[in-house]
């Protein structure tokens, strides 16, 4: 009788730890089921997210924490372990972080370009020319406010290349002001001061009834604004979802999810705010 009992009781504490166990599960699975993507701010500022993640967390049950920064926040974050998968547009710096060993894949999901907006009344006559080398000299030279997003973000660092080509040195002069902030709020405060900024098409677009900014440089090669998903490694991060961080990156690139990027934007705009590149080779876009 005495065994019978210690048998019993032994089978209720192990029936009890299972239980907690069990109990345990669903909160692990959830801490799995949530997924963080570290973005720019342009995809988070055109509506394209909003559009898209209900979308693949109804497809696939995970749960999407969006963080929106710059491109190189994006990559610190994913050098640190802190972001499951990332969506940038700073082709340089994504080299970069693959070849130091932190990304898996980087795929190729979409492209746009970049523009030079400014006031209409355009004080460095920059409306029109062709190279935007050309339109960075005369802003320059007529010392006509800049507003840079000075946030190591894509946008800042195509801006500096083009300040590269262009020879000026544009930071620590009076007339170049850094925002420290995303793409729409340094719209925001080029149109208050009426200064001129580098903008992704798509957030300008977006934005343009609240800005009072015009479209005065455009169509240069070098203004070819890519877009690439990136997969992290997860043995040099456990806590890092792997799997949810590899789904978002499938669901980028799925023939679908590239159906809705080529109309994104057209219905209220007239025109798609990105391009799908999915499969296609770089050295094709924008020819």
């Amino acid at each position: 009788m005495d065994c019978n009992r210690k048998i019993t009781a032994f089978l209720i504490v192990a029936m009890a730890l299972l239980a907690g166990s069990w109990g345990a599960s669903p909160a692990a699975a959830q801490k799995v089921k949530s997924v963080i993507l570290a973005t720019t701010t342009s995809t988070q500022d055109t509506g394209l997210l909003d559009v898209l993640i209900p979308i693949f967390e109804k497809k696939t049950g995970f749960m999407v924490k969006t963080i929106a920064v710059g491109s190189g926040q994006a990559m610190a974050m994913g050098r640190k372990g802190e972001a499951d998968v990332l969506l940038v547009h700073s082709p340089d710096d994504e080299k970069a972080f693959m070849k130091a060993g932190f990304g898996a894949r980087r795929r190729l999901v979409m492209h746009n370009d970049f523009i030079i907006v400014g006031p209409a009344a355009d004080p460095a006559k920059i409306k029109g020319t062709k190279k935007s080398a050309d339109a960075l000299k005369k802003i320059a030279k007529s010392e006509s406010l800049f507003v840079s997003r000075g946030d190591n973000s894509g946008t800042h660092a195509k801006e500096k290349n083009l300040w590269k080509a262009a020879a000026v040195k544009a930071e620590g002069q009076k007339w170049y002001q850094q925002t420290g902030l995303g793409m729409g709020q340094t719209l925001a405060v080029a149109a208050e001061k009426k200064g001129y900024t580098l903008a992704d098409r798509g957030t300008y677009l977006a934005l343009k009834k609240k800005l009072g900014l015009d479209i005065l440089v455009e169509g240069d090669a070098k203004l070819l604004n890519i877009y690439h998903v990136i997969e992290l490694i997860g043995k040099n991060f456990p806590k890092v979802n792997v799997a949810g961080g590899t789904a978002f990156a499938d669901f980028m690139v799925a023939k679908e999810t590239q159906k809705i990027i080529k109309t994104f934007g057209v219905e209220k705009f007239g025109s798609p705010l990105f391009f799908p590149d999915a499969g296609k080779r770089v050295e094709s876009l924008g020819k």
